[in-house]
């Protein structure tokens, strides 16, 4: 068998609590890092800065709102409003402290984020489902709304929008700003993502994370074997703003370069809300799936299309994209629920081709 289980003993309680238990896995991870890391060498600065570099940050976003829906069950509409409170956070801390590295700054920002988070997270404890949905769509609203009247929050910019200043860091290099290149926008952003997946994996695993899938599946037992719903609801929303604050951070710093307050629009939220449920809820490979599926997928219509000799417009291309989407995302939600990463799982299981030495 070329992907299996069975006959990888384990000997240690390092072996048997590492991340990734099975030989194939970390075969696969290494190999996908070297890819990650190799794709600049033969991708473009277009390819980086249009493709890559977005797909890394929707991505990271996705785990963000997978760690409230599909760990902790609690239904958001709000991400890209938290997101925004990630980025304009991050704009302000870049203009008190400007000669502090960027990065720093982007990670701390998430912290104001998930304080943001834990404010709306109140009405969980009373209220779940649809109502909680509800309630994230206010906060979705509010938000938006606060980056729109606030002018402090944009330093009283006449265009209403934050712009990002050049910032160096790690030896000298451009970071953020106009003059900073692809390449090193997107190793910063691979660096952060990687080791962001890494924690929140983590976290899961541990005691943090089954207390959160506890109140998922049943929030009335969980609490009779002594599961807190403040605490456990409360941390799951604070995790998950964070994660999507960061996102929202590299989203205008080491993508956009600058923002209105529509980039944060609820557009964004059901965007990132859509990547969760092609992906998978519950699943951080599925948010990778997800991002990849619907980020990539007008790229190649515009690109596949043509070389078979269908010739359509950029409106076409994004109508038949919403067509699929749409479609798909009705096919996961009646026959597969977990999305991608199920089926993912599904071929792995079928790789049964050859003996596959374990050493």
């Amino acid at each position: 068998m070329l992907y299996r289980e069975a006959g990888q003993f384990k000997t240690s309680y390092e072996a048997d609590q590492a991340v990734f238990p099975i030989l194939q896995d970390r075969f696969g991870v290494v190999a996908i890092m070297v890819v990650a890391l190799l794709i600049p060498l033969v991708a473009s600065d277009f390819v980086l800065a249009s493709i890559m570099i977005p797909f890394l940050i929707f991505a990271l976003a996705t785990i963000g709102l997978n760690i409230l829906t599909g760990y902790a069950g609690q239904l958001s509409l709000g991400t890209g409003a938290f997101m925004g409170v990630g980025a304009y956070a991050c704009y302000k801390l870049t203009t008190f402290y400007p000669d502090v590295n960027i990065v720093p700054l982007v990670l701390i920002s998430g912290v104001f984020s998930a304080a943001i988070g834990i404010v709306f997270g109140l009405p969980s404890l009373r209220i779940k489902g649809l109502y909680l949905a509800v309630t994230t769509l206010a906060a979705q609203f509010f938000l938006e709304w606060c980056f729109i009247r606030i002018p402090w929050l944009y330093n009283y910019n006449n265009s209403g929008a934050i712009e990002v200043p050049e910032r160096t860091g790690f030896g000298g290099l451009v970071l953020a700003g106009p003059a900073s290149p692809p390449v090193t926008r997107y190793y910063v952003v691979l660096a952060i993502v990687v080791a962001m997946t890494f924690v929140i994996k983590n976290i899961i695993r541990g005691r943090i994370g089954r207390t959160w899938m506890m109140i998922r599946d049943m929030d009335i037992a969980a609490e009779l074997i002594g599961v807190r719903p403040l605490v456990t609801k409360l941390s799951a929303f604070a995790v998950s703003s964070y994660v999507c604050g960061v996102a929202g951070a590299m989203m205008v710093f080491f993508w956009l370069g600058a923002a209105e307050p529509s980039a944060f629009s609820i557009t964004l939220s059901f965007q990132i809300l859509f990547m969760a449920i092609l992906g998978g809820l519950g699943s951080l490979m599925g948010c990778f799936f997800g991002a990849a599926f619907i980020w990539v997928l007008p790229v190649l219509l515009r690109t596949m299309l043509p070389s078979v000799g269908i010739e359509i417009g950029a409106e076409t291309v994004e109508h038949v994209s919403r067509m699929i989407v749409g479609a798909l995302i009705i096919f996961f939600l009646i026959v597969e629920p977990h999305g991608l990463a199920r089926l993912w799982q599904i071929a792995k299981e079928k790789l049964r081709v050859w003996p596959f030495p374990y050493g």
